[in-house]
């Protein structure tokens, strides 16, 4: 299902297509807010998105061979809810 599909289903409960697409970019933009601010987003049922940190590591440029550095950074992550483990599973 792809950002489309999703504004389609939520326009069968709501009353138009451009209310549902904006109710869903509301959802996506409050999360997005909250996880830039270092919180987290808890949806019971569903799962939960917070930010995790990555420490700097060293890699490899794949074509040269020559070690590169890869600088620390913070990256948004998923963990499922138990309702959706158990829906999916």
């Amino acid at each position: 299902m792809n950002k489309g599909e999703l504004i389609n289903e939520v326009a069968k409960v709501v009353c138009t297509k451009k209310e549902a697409q904006a109710a869903v970019e509301c959802v996506f933009d409050s999360i997005t807010k909250t996880l830039k601010k270092k919180g987290q987003v808890a949806i019971a049922g569903f799962g939960t998105f917070k930010v995790s940190k990555r420490k700097a590591r060293a890699g490899r440029n794949p074509q040269t061979g020559a070690e590169i550095k890869i600088a620390a950074k913070s990256v948004p992550k998923f963990t499922a809810g138990k309702g959706l483990k158990d829906a999916v599973g």
